[in-house]
């Protein structure tokens, strides 16, 4: 937007992906995915005033005053997400899909599915990758091999993966382990279970999507305010275990980035896989698109709300 180059940061990728994680989980006693893009919206238009920017509404028009202004993009913006919520829980009850807990954990306990002529084989089982999926054998869990600790569990399938939350999270790091795939977690706090609702699609990237796409219809833009938006997790800011080593700051150039970083923060911490995620973001995309076009007709007054929710006009 500013044709200025982005200033490099580097940081370590374990830092970056539970910063990521967290940052978006919006669990309980949270504000919830909806009530996140609440929050970026106010963010955005702070920046908007702080800049003297006038507020026209769709970019374009006499600026209106804050008031105005904040009622409408409140409207557009929750009657999207209300919108996709909708159809989100429309398509989770329709699939009924499990989530990566229930896959991994059924799968690993299946066997591997890799190796026909080898121990544990079942072609529903997971597939073999060397240090990551591997089956327990004698040598593998002998005194000082990787396996060591799962040494009375020879011919199961074991998994490297976080090690789950520590007993102290804000001194201690539970990195990554070798543990039977029956055992999985995802990465989160042992009190927040995994949603007891099917996975296909996402909600967060349904949500956020349609957020983001009212958020460029209204404020006239795809971009934040000055083309760049950051949010600063702190080093040792993390609930899960303690990190991140360094700060890390999670930046956007649009609002369709701040959106596919919601979602994709669902595949970091292990709650939902990529097809949950994408046809998520297809989807909010539909549903903001046609909720913005509605927002505009109850604005000017003249509002035509029969027929599909999530289908625009014209698209």
């Amino acid at each position: 937007m500013t044709g200025v180059a982005y200033a490099p940061q580097v940081v370590k990728r374990a830092d970056f992906l539970r910063a990521a994680a967290e940052f978006w989980a919006d669990g309980p006693r949270s504000e919830t995915p909806p009530g996140h893009w609440n929050v970026i919206a106010n963010d955005a238009s702070d920046a908007l005033v702080a800049a003297s920017k006038p507020l026209l509404i769709g970019g374009a028009g006499e600026p209106v005053d804050r008031l105005e202004w904040d009622v409408k993009l409140y409207f557009g913006i929750n009657g999207a997400v209300h919108n996709s919520a909708i159809a989100a829980w429309g398509l989770k009850g329709r699939y009924d899909s499990v989530r990566p807990i229930t896959l991994i954990r059924y799968m690993g306990g299946l066997g591997q599915s890799s190796d026909p002529s080898g121990r544990s084989y079942d072609a529903r089982g997971l597939p073999l990758i060397p240090g990551l999926i591997e089956v327990i054998t004698s040598q593998s869990s002998a005194a000082g091999q990787r396996h060591e600790r799962l040494a009375k569990y020879v011919g199961r399938v074991a998994i490297r993966a976080w090690g789950g939350t520590p007993g102290d999270p804000s001194t201690q790091v539970a990195g990554t382990r070798w543990m039977l795939a029956t055992a999985w977690v995802p990465y989160q706090l042992p009190t927040f279970v995994t949603p007891s609702f099917p996975a296909f699609v996402s909600g967060h990237s349904t949500f956020s999507r349609s957020a983001a796409e009212v958020l460029t219809a209204f404020t006239g833009s795809s971009y934040f305010p000055a083309g760049l938006a950051r949010y600063t997790i702190p080093a040792g800011g993390l609930a899960f275990e303690h990190g991140p080593t360094t700060d890390v700051d999670l930046e956007w150039a649009s609002y369709d980035d701040a959106a596919d970083q919601a979602g994709q923060s669902r595949l970091f911490g292990g709650i939902h896989i990529r097809a949950d995620d994408f046809t998520g973001r297809r989807l909010g995309s539909l549903c903001g698109r046609a909720a913005w076009q509605l927002a505009e007709q109850y604005y000017a007054g003249a509002a035509e709300p029969a027929g599909a929710a999530c289908a625009p006009a014209g698209g």
